[in-house]
């Protein structure tokens, strides 16, 4: 299935894994307002298909350049118009951070401001040796704002998040890994991802969306478990996947988690 591709976007979903791409190759996959409005859309089929896994990347050998800088001049024509393209940037930043299912960010050539607010969104980035990154408000006489920049910080510290926004500098792909800015880089970075995705959707997703939902309680500030998190637990020692988990270990046999 694949859809969205008027928008410069394009969702496709084959199996257990479905892909979202920025598809402007002839601009470097510059993001437009209409891509953004597009990406919480394109989120919500995800989240409504049969996959588990949601790898984001872009068409032609660019991840993507950033926001499309042609537009500047029309969506900052007014306070109105920067607030309301100021919001559909979070808005689409945050439908992928807001994702249950885990999400993979495959990172190839340009991979700037915007286009790093993305990929800083997914839980996790594998870059190509020319993978080029940078975070450039600074450099533009504009602000960052306080999610992305937490994100930012969530990943590489606060010190090294200063230098980066500070100076707006571009990073080479083994600069960023040894920043964790991202978390491999791989001479085919798509190939690796695909081996990624497949490792992530084969365990029990019930396990993996859980995971991922205490991780994102740890990074927004939880230090003990709640009633949300004791809950979940119990709910999983009657759930499908444990007893076809428990039932395969006993067996010696590989686990065929039956819940999607």
């Amino acid at each position: 299935m694949s859809a969205h591709a008027d928008s410069g976007l394009t969702l496709t979903i084959d199996g257990e894994v479905a892909t979202l791409a920025f598809d402007r190759p002839a601009k470097r996959n510059a993001i437009t307002l209409s891509m953004w409005r597009a990406l919480p859309d394109a989120c919500t089929a995800f989240a409504a298909s049969e996959a588990k896994v949601l790898v984001v990347t872009g068409r032609g050998g660019h991840f993507a350049a950033g926001a499309d800088i042609s537009e500047f001049e029309a969506v900052y024509a007014t306070p109105e118009s920067a607030a309301d393209y100021n919001a559909a940037i979070g808005a689409g930043i945050g439908a992928i951070a807001g994702l249950e299912k885990p999400v993979l960010a495959a990172i190839e050539g340009a991979c700037v401001g915007g286009g790093l607010a993305v990929a800083l969104a997914c839980d996790l980035r594998i870059a190509a040796p020319d993978a080029r990154l940078a975070i450039t408000p600074a450099k533009l006489g504009l602000t960052y704002s306080l999610e992305d920049t937490k994100r930012l910080v969530d990943a590489v510290g606060a010190s090294a998040a200063r230098d980066i926004l500070f100076t707006g500098r571009l990073l080479g792909a083994e600069e960023a890994l040894r920043l964790r800015l991202v978390d491999a880089v791989e001479a085919d970075a798509p190939a690796a991802v695909a081996t990624k995705a497949a490792e992530i959707a084969a365990p029990s997703q019930r396990s993996v969306r859980a995971i991922k939902a205490t991780i994102r309680a740890i990074l927004g500030g939880a230090v003990e478990d709640d009633e949300a998190t004791r809950a979940a637990f119990v709910a999983s020692v009657a759930a499908p996947d444990f007893l076809e988990g428990r039932s395969a270990f006993l067996e010696k046999r590989k686990p065929v988690f039956p819940e999607r």
